[in-house]
Formats: C-alpha cells, sequence, structure tokens
C-alpha cells in the first residue's frame, strides 16, 4: 500500500505535488527549524546534499531563503502541522478560554495591552 503522505517532526507532508519525497523530507524538517547541517544528519545524508535537496525544492517552488520554502510550501498545502501537534494546541487553547486573557486588575488602557500579547503567545504556541 503507497501512503501520500510524509512525516517528519511535528510536520506533515503531501507527496505528489510538485516535490520529489527527499526534497519534500527536507523541506519538512527545514519547517522543524533544523539547520542544514542537521537534516542531513536526520535524513543519513551529508549537509552538501541535504543543501542541494532543498535547493532544488526552493527552484521548484519558486522561493530565495529556507524561510520562504517553508512559507511556500505551508501556503501551496504541501505541508502542514502534524495533526497531533495542532489537537494539542488547540485544546489547551480551548481551556483557556477568552475571559482569562481580557482579566485584568488595572484601567481600560492596559486591558488592550494585555489582551495583544496574550493572543501574540497563542500565535507562538500555535507555530510551534
Amino acid at each position: 500500500m503507497t501512503t501520500n503522505t510524509l512525516t517528519a517532526g511535528n510536520w506533515q507532508g503531501t507527496l505528489k505535488m510538485g516535490l520529489a519525497p527527499r526534497e519534500l523530507e527536507a523541506t519538512l524538517w527545514a519547517a522543524a527549524d533544523l539547520t542544514v547541517k542537521e537534516i542531513g544528519r536526520v535524513m543519513g545524508i551529508s549537509p552538501n546534499t541535504a543543501e542541494k535537496r532543498l535547493e532544488s525544492a526552493r527552484f521548484k517552488l519558486g522561493a530565495k531563503t529556507m524561510r520562504g520554502l517553508v512559507l511556500e510550501a505551508f501556503k501551496r498545502g504541501l505541508i502542514s502541522p502534524a495533526a497531533t501537534a495542532l489537537a494539542l494546541v488547540l485544546a489547551i487553547h480551548g481551556m483557556a478560554g477568552d475571559e482569562q486573557m481580557l482579566k485584568t486588575r488595572r484601567g481600560t488602557n492596559e486591558r488592550k495591552i494585555e489582551t495583544r500579547v496574550a493572543v501574540r503567545r497563542v500565535e507562538i504556541a500555535l507555530t510551534a
């Protein structure tokens, strides 16, 4: 049985959407915030080969940097956070509740600032 998905770290990628399997794997590890040297080590290849895989993926998606590669792959639906990590983040977010972010002992102006900080923390948690 052939699978159409590839998982690396907390990221899942879809095959047959423009990238070769090893290019997709390297892109998934890049999304997991690994360096080229670490990607090579995890994939069992030299750092030069890992760089070639990433360079080929960047060329295919029209990205100039590794960050651009990950963003473009995410935008096109080639990669996405693994379901378990996303479900965990959403469950924690649901338990926190919105009213706790709005609770404050200070004046009205500071409430807006605290809400923005709390929202930023949630955004960071979703990307981690």
